[in-house]
């Protein structure tokens, strides 16, 4: 239960390296659009990449060598969405998000905020971090698509 012998941990130290060293690789190659700020697409991708390093390590049943493709399947699909969706509005509105105001001239959007799942104090403490104190000096608290918060003063304001 505790120890089984060297050959499991010699096989996770070898398999360990040579798996990080290919997503690593893998990432570096797709380019930054792999690490940005995620949509819902990134973020499945990105647990789906950390699950398969971790089946790398942990099983025997899995080939290095079937990792890497899995790696290599899972950052084409991105690359593929990706392409498609600069290519296509309609498939981009289909796999993305669209920003969506939360508060406008100081009020909140009440069916906005409901249908996005925020609450008030959320928008409110975004409005704080942008150094702000008063959500009437505010123009605008946009929602983006990577889940994020925007905030734009009134003109004249800080």
């Amino acid at each position: 239960m505790f120890f089984s012998g060297f050959e499991g941990i010699w096989r996770t130290l070898i398999v360990g390296i040579c798996a990080y060293v290919a997503l690593v690789g893998v990432l570096r190659i797709t380019g930054k659009r792999t690490l940005s700020k995620m949509n819902a697409f990134d973020l499945v991708v990105t647990v789906a990449l950390g699950s398969t390093l971790a089946t790398i390590l942990l099983s025997k049943d899995v080939a290095l060598a079937e990792g890497v493709t899995a790696f290599l399947l899972l950052v084409g699909a991105q690359y593929g969405v990706t392409w498609t969706s600069i290519r296509s509005t309609r498939f981009r509105r289909w796999v993305k998000s669209e920003p969506r105001a939360l508060l406008r001239d100081g009020q909140m959007i009440a069916e906005a905020m409901r249908s996005e799942r925020v609450t008030e104090d959320e928008v409110e403490a975004a409005i704080r971090a942008a150094g702000h104190l008063d959500p009437a000096a505010i123009a605008l608290v946009m929602l983006e698509t990577d889940g994020s918060m925007s905030v734009v003063p009134q003109r004249g304001g800080v």
